[in-house]
């Protein structure tokens, strides 16, 4: 997937800035070339629950955040992404204190 179609479908306007933090997110993701369609099906599941993958602003990784505005769809958001962590091997580590993950990578 090209990194302008990327941006557009998580919700960004792609310009330099966020293309070269994308280009340092993708090179910092082990694995990346084997999870990215799985990140992008994620984002799209979680949507409903009031959740989402976004760039992380502080560390060159996807971050997932759970911003839903009930427990019960927060609840649906963090099993959705334990699945997907499960299902397709992918490291995941939530912040201590907070609703928001970050996408380390395959975990092979």
């Amino acid at each position: 997937m090209q990194k302008d179609a990327m941006l557009i479908q998580l919700g960004y306007v792609p310009n330099d800035a966020l293309l070269d933090q994308l280009q340092k997110i993708e090179e910092n993701t082990a694995g990346y070339d084997k999870i990215q369609k799985h990140i992008m099906d994620l984002h799209n599941h979680l949507k409903v629950d009031g959740a989402y993958v976004a760039l992380s602003n502080s560390n060159d990784y996807f971050k997932i955040k759970v911003d839903s505005p009930s427990q019960e769809l927060a609840q649906e958001a963090h099993d959705k992404i334990k699945h997907f962590s499960d299902k397709f091997k992918v490291k995941v580590d939530k912040l201590k204190n907070k609703e928001t993950y970050y996408i380390i990578g395959f975990d092979s």
